[in-house]
């Protein structure tokens, strides 16, 4: 029986790593992306190196509530072994999105959460979900009102930080929720990667001081992917190895359940959710 995993953005640096490492290890990959044209010449690259990989390209916006409603019909009840919700972006300026929402917001937390709901039927019994984070997420307080955010309130790293926060309280409180699901968070470390945008003029010295110290791509891929292998649920990968999930965000379940409770109502006030 074949072993799909859906991977989104899996044209960038880690989800490419990541669509490689699993495809050499026998999983179908549907590589989620928002340009298909990209996708193909990573797809075509992969196959390159791995000609038995199973890949498959499919269109998907975590910026657009349609486009995730149309990419989980596009399923239409297929078995999934996985989801690796690996797409991320930290724009320099403050946007919204056609729903509404700032960009980060919607991309990083918003869209990962209503996928992951639509594909629930979709997922095994014992399948596996896989929500990357950030080490940011460690230096932010409680994401109260930050899906609300003006423009005026709009701080780059701070923003995509309480994103990140958002997708771990959604990992613990989907864990408590379903629990015949495989539930982790993966943690790159600080990768090489173009999804960084700080302004011209900072970028060339932010490139010099910090690029050195920076992992492959395949490094930061590396903790997805044993967790994706892992029977185990309620962990956090880095490096090469996995440990419970930090105690500080376990015991704050009130604020967990609150934030999982204000974002399905508001996507149910947007006719995305019908639970």
């Amino acid at each position: 029986m074949e072993k799909v995993v859906v991977i989104t953005g899996a044209s960038g640096s880690m989800g490419s790593a990541a669509t490689k490492m699993l495809a050499a290890k026998g999983f179908k990959i549907i590589m989620a992306c928002r340009n298909l044209s990209k996708a193909a010449s990573v797809r075509d690259i992969i196959l390159h190196d791995v000609p038995e990989a199973e890949l498959e390209l499919a269109e998907l916006r975590l910026d657009s509530f349609a486009s995730i409603r149309d990419f989980a019909s596009s399923l239409d009840g297929r078995a999934l072994y996985g989801l690796f919700n690996n797409a991320g972006v930290m724009p320099k300026d403050y946007s919204l999105t056609e729903d509404g929402f700032e960009q980060t917001i919607a991309v990083n937390y918003l869209g990962p959460f209503l996928l992951t709901h639509l594909l629930l039927p979709n997922l095994e019994s014992d399948g596996h979900v896989v929500n990357m984070i950030s080490l940011t997420c460690n230096h932010v307080k409680e994401p109260s009102d930050f899906i609300n955010v003006r423009p005026e309130g709009y701080r780059q790293l701070h923003n995509y930080a309480q994103s990140k926060l958002a997708l771990m309280y959604f990992s613990i409180e989907l864990a408590r929720r379903e629990p015949d699901l495989n539930v982790n968070v993966s943690d790159p470390g600080v990768v090489s990667s173009n999804m960084i945008d700080l302004g011209r003029w900072f970028d060339p010295i932010a490139d010099a001081v910090f690029k050195p110290l920076c992992k492959r791509p395949e490094e930061g891929a590396l903790p997805a992917v044993n967790a994706l292998l892992s029977d185990r649920s309620m962990q956090l990968f880095r490096g090469n190895g996995s440990e419970p999930l930090p105690e500080k965000f376990m015991e704050r379940r009130i604020a967990s359940a609150a934030l999982w409770e204000q974002t399905e109502q508001l996507l149910k006030e947007k006719k995305q959710l019908y639970i």
